[in-house]
């Protein structure tokens, strides 16, 4: 089963939303915080996924 990880764009505090499988797992300022709602999750961590300044959402999958 594939898990939908999205982080959306900045908000206007800075922080980026991060979704995991359709739910918010919270707000991320940095990469260390995406991994920590991996961890949460009891997901993988992937190299697929990755921090990409002010562009657009950016979408990851983890086995």
């Amino acid at each position: 089963m594939s898990a939908p990880i999205v982080i959306h764009r900045p908000s206007p505090t800075g922080g980026r939303r991060v979704t995991i499988r359709g739910q918010i797992a919270g707000l991320a300022y940095e990469d260390h915080n995406v991994v920590k709602f991996l961890r949460r999750a009891a997901l993988p961590e992937t190299s697929r996924s990755g921090w990409n300044g002010e562009a657009g959402a950016h979408t990851s999958a983890a086995a």
